[in-house]
């Protein structure tokens, strides 16, 4: 495995595979089995593989959590080379935004409601280090986990948009055996909030029951009034929508595709997670 730290470099190292197929899976480290999940899909679709670390300033919007975000750069890195991971891209700040990064990427509803309403800037910020990524690797297929659901649904949208000859793969949600969804955030949790975490899984795992002889009304409420009576537990949103548009449905019949997309915090560390209701 070969780590590189310039854009230069790995383009010299990358026109040698012009010819191959090339999987990207872009992160910003603190790698968890769901990222190796989604590397070991590109390594099974891809001639070769290279993993980007990089924790992107730009998509946050609170300096104190971009500064807490956990990074463990040699840890990850042992990580991705046992799995037979070809390349590693761990650039610097520096050497990613020589310059402020001035565009401004508009996907409006998608990217004006729940992450994007709570979050101001956190899509731009994403879109511009993203677009960056792919026009430095130019991969055949980049992979995306399905619990930053949001994200995927841009990305998407982003990639049609400015015309990047680039398959979006969607890769499903790992959890822990109790339901937790995995994330870099959990490693922040203290052993009691993530006790009190499991309450967001279970609580949409019911959901899912719950919907089949209730209204989508009263199963948003089912929803809302479970995570609200853990006190431990501080429910940002809890929205029930359109798979594609991301805007909120009334009744279950009005899309073929419904997903219910959920934020909280345990303490200080803020979880998102989802569930499909309709596929």
């Amino acid at each position: 495995m070969q780590v590189f730290e310039t854009i230069e470099a790995l383009q010299n190292e990358l026109a040698h595979i012009k010819d191959k197929s090339l999987g990207l899976v872009p992160t910003m480290g603190a790698l968890h089995q769901g990222h190796l999940s989604l590397m070991k899909q590109s390594l099974k679709d891809n001639d070769h593989t290279i993993v980007s670390i990089f924790v992107n300033p730009t998509q946050f919007n609170d300096p104190k959590d971009l500064e807490k975000y956990p990074r463990t750069l040699e840890k990850d890195c042992k990580l991705i080379e046992e799995l037979g991971v070809d390349y590693v891209f761990a650039p610097t700040v520096t050497e990613m935004y020589p310059e402020p990064d001035t565009r401004v990427f508009n996907y409006p509803p998608q990217d004006e409601v729940m992450e994007g309403k709570y979050r101001p800037g956190h899509f731009n910020g994403m879109c511009q280090i993203v677009s960056k990524l792919f026009a430095i690797v130019n991969p055949t297929r980049a992979y995306f986990g399905e619990k930053d659901y949001q994200q995927l649904i841009i990305v998407k949208r982003m990639v049609k948009e400015l015309g990047f000859d680039i398959e979006i793969v969607g890769c499903p949600i790992l959890r822990e055996k109790d339901g937790l969804a995995l994330s870099s955030r959990n490693s922040l949790l203290s052993a009691e909030e993530r006790k009190n975490a499991l309450d967001i899984s279970g609580t949409l795992f019911d959901s899912v029951e719950y919907a089949k002889e209730h209204s989508l009304k009263e199963t948003l409420g089912y929803v809302v009034n479970r995570i609200n009576a853990n006190t431990n537990l501080e429910l940002q949103y809890f929205e029930i929508v359109d798979a594609d548009t991301l805007l909120p449905v009334s009744d279950w019949s009005e899309s073929a595709s419904i997903i219910g997309c959920i934020t909280v915090f345990s303490g200080t560390v803020r979880l998102i997670d989802n569930i499909k209701y309709k596929s």
